[in-house]
């Protein structure tokens, strides 16, 4: 009976250490199998700095319960920090540019003496009506729109009297033999002249003349 007693307290015994021991097993296998949490394997895998030490796998490290949280705290201090930093810079340059800015630089430099500048004169009468010939009328009257195919004056009811009465004598071509016609003779002699159309010029203190000009729209009409 002892020995047997014995045996069976010894059995109870492995019993109660077997069951014991499994019971650490199963809680340190279910401690470890639980794993971090979805957040915590977000924090650590993400390229923000400094969330991984927000958010670390577990709360026991080698340091001190007070130590790991104030870490954590002055990590969360930094990180709010540089996002507000981040947000108001955004938005300051994004303001910026939709202000739409633009610089306007001009620079104002005083010479003493300037070329003169090339200037054109045009006139949009390209022709003087009273210097018109018989003969001009003759070669040239359908080009200027005085005449038609027909050597006829257009439309004559529409036109005013003394342009009516001046057609009408140069435009009576009968038994009338024409000359030789040049377009660069009529456009020099028939052409407006600079001197009749300049009434003043003045450039840098002393006055100047039609003289200072030289006339290049016959030589362009002729090409």
């Amino acid at each position: 009976m002892v020995k047997g007693g014995v045996c069976v307290s010894v059995m109870d015994l492995k019993e109660s250490c077997g069951s014991e021991a499994s019971r650490e097993t199963e809680s340190g296998g279910m401690g470890s199998m639980r794993g971090p949490s979805s957040w915590q394997s977000f924090a650590q895998r993400s390229t923000l700095h400094g969330l991984r030490y927000i958010f670390p796998f577990s709360s026991s490290s080698s340091s001190s319960p007070r130590r790991s949280a104030s870490r954590r705290l002055l990590w969360s201090a930094a990180l709010l920090a540089s996002l507000v930093l981040l947000v108001l810079e955004s938005t300051e340059r994004l303001a910026y540019f939709l202000s739409y800015p633009h610089v306007t630089s001009v620079d104002a430099v005083v010479s003493g003496s300037l070329v003169f500048p090339a200037i054109t004169v045009c006139n949009l009468n390209a022709f003087r009506f009273t210097h018109l010939t018989q003969n001009d009328l003759y070669h040239a009257g359908e080009l200027l729109a005085l005449l038609d195919v027909h050597l006829q004056i257009p439309e004559p009811h529409l036109t005013e009297p003394h342009v009516l009465a001046f057609l009408t004598d140069k435009s009576n071509f009968t038994n009338y033999r024409p000359k030789p016609f040049s377009m660069r003779e009529f456009t020099e002699r028939v052409g407006h002249d600079l001197k009749d159309m300049m009434l003043y010029c003045r450039f840098q203190g002393q006055e100047c003349s039609h003289q200072d000009f030289k006339t290049v729209s016959t030589r362009k009409m002729l090409i």
